[in-house]
């Protein structure tokens, strides 16, 4: 009988392994400050983005009310946003979330 447990424990394991790796995984949490990189995913019902930069960290961007989105200068809708737009973000890092601060579209 513990061999079926230990069977079971460790292909449980496994299922729990690979869902953390698959969808939605991948994303850094880097320290406050500002950014620059290229959207590869917009959601626009969540209002969220995914920025990868440079150094290939990718960053979960949650829009709040008080995000700032700028484009030439001018504040712009969400609805701006599309995928391989370069942008420079500020972020707050917040725990393990990043709030987005400011976007500017590039």
């Amino acid at each position: 009988m513990k061999l079926k447990q230990s069977l079971f424990l460790v292909f449980i394991t496994a299922i729990l392994l690979g869902a953390a790796s698959c969808g939605g995984g991948g994303v850094d949490v880097v320290e406050s400050g500002t950014y620059e990189g290229t959207i590869t995913e917009v959601n626009a019902e969540e209002q969220e983005i995914y920025v990868e930069t440079p150094d290939e960290k990718k960053l979960e961007l949650y829009f709040t009310d008080s995000t700032e989105l700028t484009q030439d200068g001018a504040e712009v809708d969400f609805s701006e946003l599309q995928k391989n737009q370069k942008v420079e973000v500020t972020v707050e890092k917040m725990g393990k979330k990043l709030n987005p601060l400011k976007v500017k579209i590039q």
